[in-house]
């Protein structure tokens, strides 16, 4: 199988917040640490951001860009997006099949809205996911911390074998290792 790794949504009026989403110090850093994996591999990493005309998030808004933490590399990929789906009306899908991409690592923000959303929709359109464990993340909700959310979409999402494609969730440092996706 050929891997991408999919970084979603770590943009800076999502985390230059007060307060931030949950372990996002840890989170930004292991992403770093999963893209350069992924490069050294041969993988393509591809940034998704998120745009909302009128709001912090409009396109080339301060707040539109990635989070200054991020380390992309010249050769990375941008995808712009307008929904919580990663597909929806965007050129994922198109540049994806271009690389021969069968399965992907999701990573990023937010994990029950846009990384959720995104999971099913790749499982659903035949690629395989694995979502980085640790590697997600959201903020505090009146309902849940953003522990228990990234938690609980850690067990429900590989529990959906209805797609017919494995989704599974493992820690960031265990993807693309030798022989690793």
């Amino acid at each position: 199988m050929t891997s991408a790794l999919i970084v979603i949504d770590v943009q800076r009026a999502l985390f230059e917040t007060s307060p931030p989403p949950f372990e996002s110090v840890e989170v930004l850093a292991r992403i770093n640490a999963l893209a350069e994996r992924a490069r050294a591999a041969g993988a393509p990493v591809i940034y998704v951001q998120h745009e909302s005309p009128g709001s912090d998030l409009a396109h080339g808004q301060p707040g539109w860009e990635l989070d200054a933490r991020l380390a992309p590399a010249d050769g990375d990929i941008r995808v712009r997006k307008t929904t919580p789906d990663s597909f929806l009306r965007t050129e994922l899908a198109e540049v994806l099949a271009g690389l021969g991409v069968t399965q992907l690592v999701v990573c990023g923000y937010a994990t029950e809205f846009c990384v959720d959303t995104t999971v099913r929709r790749a499982a659903g359109l035949g690629l395989a996911v694995t979502l980085a464990a640790d590697a997600h993340t959201t903020h505090d909700k009146p309902h849940a911390p953003g522990a228990v959310i990234r938690a609980h979409h850690n067990a429900t999402l590989p529990a959906i074998s209805s797609f017919g494609v494995k989704i599974a969730a493992v820690p960031a440092v265990e993807l693309f290792g030798v022989g690793v996706p």
